[in-house]
């Protein structure tokens, strides 16, 4: 059994949105892991390859429990009973106490799908007669996180003594965040605006750094 699930449309978005999070939660106790959705193929930078190797540093970095890729295809990820089902089956076999997906306002289509994806395929898991193997699950909360779009969080975790553990996990993505930007949205500067905007959501916990979350439904358990 799995505590706290991340749900990644790209390798390195579990990073950027949640990495303290998740190294809060493994520092606690907490079994830790992340589903990365698709290979990040179309990226600008780098490759594949290349993108598989920094997941896996990023995993140690953060002492994930368990990582895994199920190689959808970037950037034509879409809302289907075939991925519902995919993803509803890693639901049942992990059985996440808490899952956190991307927030559904975001200028990448494929967030907005993972974001669709996720509840349904949360439905699916806890159905007794679902077309699925294993014992259906239901998770106790669903949480998103922030990607590339702004919301009112109902729920802010303090990460401020994991900020060094989050940036290191972030840079094990050399390949994205190193060197020359080849886009305005993929940049090495994007260190000092991620630490901007985590300092700004712990000045509302009075904390120095925070990693906003938002719940569709009343509070009940946080694992961490």
């Amino acid at each position: 059994m799995i505590d706290l699930l991340v749900l990644a449309p790209h390798p390195d978005d579990a990073e950027l949105g949640m990495g303290g999070t998740l190294a809060r939660a493994s520092d606690m106790g907490y079994s830790t892991a992340v589903i990365d959705l698709s290979l990040g193929e179309m990226a600008s930078k780098g490759s594949p390859a290349i993108r598989k190797k920094e997941a896996a540093k990023a995993a140690k970095i953060l002492g994930l429990d368990y990582r895994k890729n199920l190689a959808w295809p970037d950037s034509k990820l879409i809302d289907s009973l075939d991925y519902r089902l995919e993803l509803a089956q890693i639901i049942r076999e992990l059985k996440p106490e808490v899952v956190i997906a991307p927030y559904k306002a975001d200028r990448h289509p494929d967030h907005v799908s993972v974001a669709n994806i996720t509840p349904a395929a949360l439905h699916l898991a806890g159905l007794a007669n679902a077309p699925l193997e294993a014992k259906n699950h239901k998770v106790k909360n669903l949480f998103y996180y922030m990607g590339n779009a702004q919301f009112t969080a109902n729920l802010i975790v303090d990460t401020s003594d994991y900020i060094d553990i989050w940036e290191a996990s972030v840079a094990a993505y050399k390949s994205q965040f190193s060197g020359k930007a080849a886009s305005e949205t993929v940049t090495p500067d994007v260190f000092r605006r991620r630490k901007a905007r985590a300092a700004y959501w712990g000045s509302f916990i009075n904390t120095q750094y925070g990693e906003p979350l938002i719940s569709a439904k009343p509070l009940n358990f946080f694992p961490i």
